[in-house]
């Protein structure tokens, strides 16, 4: 059973990196591409101002990176200033740009969920109350559950387009892997972590039902949107390594 991991192409390349250190045959075909903001000046506007935020919550790696692309020269994280972060992969990229750990909020290592929800769990234990927040997210939007549970705490919260979401491009060696996994289902396990790129696998192949397919979602969210697709067998495992191998292990089998 060949693994398709759908993430952007640049997390995608790392996890597929880890899932074949792990004996995995894992192959990437990102289902959603990355671009900048359509306008860089709010993101410059918010590195000026950054030392009077008491917390910038990213949604994602994407949201990070694009973020800190727009870093001025030798700027560094303010000392007050709180990170939050939905799971360990954004953490990683965080700690990656710099961020001390010391002033990364996340959820607990050993949360059901790596989401809004369990970010709120560790956030709750502060004091928002006048607090001004900034939300990093790509253009288009989210879901705002966080925004509106942290004003209700008191917060003003503001949300930062730091970068652009869109369908993928595919190119020959993408659109062969497409036909091959419609054509095996059965053979082919689909690695999903966001319902946005099942909804641009729904898009690139209209009207096809993966009837007999694999998939593991990284959400109950997501589990949902594979099934309403035509998914058969529907995984459902948190966003670590460990979680992931041991779904895919469970599907050989």
């Amino acid at each position: 059973m060949r693994v398709i991991v759908t993430r952007p192409a640049a997390q995608a390349a790392e996890w597929v990196a880890r899932l074949q250190a792990r004996g995995v045959d894992a192959t990437a075909l990102p289902l959603m591409a990355i671009a900048p903001a359509a306008d860089a000046a709010p993101i410059n506007a918010a590195w000026a101002h950054l030392p009077e935020r008491e917390l910038l919550v990213f949604v994602s790696p994407n949201a990070v990176d694009r973020f800190f692309a727009h870093r001025p020269a030798e700027a560094a994280w303010p000392a007050a200033s709180w990170a939050g972060s939905p799971g360990p992969g954004t953490t990683h990229v965080l700690r990656g740009h710099g961020v001390p750990p010391e002033r990364i909020i996340e959820p607990a290592a050993d949360a059901p969920q790596f989401d809004s929800e369990s970010l709120w769990a560790r956030l709750q234990t502060h004091d928002w109350s006048g607090a001004d927040v900034l939300i990093v997210r790509g253009e288009g939007g989210g879901r705002d559950w966080l925004a509106a549970t942290l004003r209700e705490h008191g917060a003003t919260v503001a949300h930062l387009a730091a970068y652009r979401r869109a369908a993928p491009a595919f190119e020959a060696a993408e659109r062969e892997l497409l036909a091959a996994a419609q054509r095996a289902p059965a053979a082919h396990l689909w690695l999903f972590s966001s319902s946005e790129a099942i909804d641009n696998l729904a898009q690139a192949l209209p009207g096809v039902r993966w009837t007999g397919g694999w998939a593991v979602a990284t959400h109950p969210r997501i589990a949902e949107r594979a099934r309403s697709l035509g998914f058969s067998n529907v995984l459902e495992a948190r966003p670590a390594l460990d979680a992931v191998v041991a779904c895919i292990q469970s599907a050989r089998t």
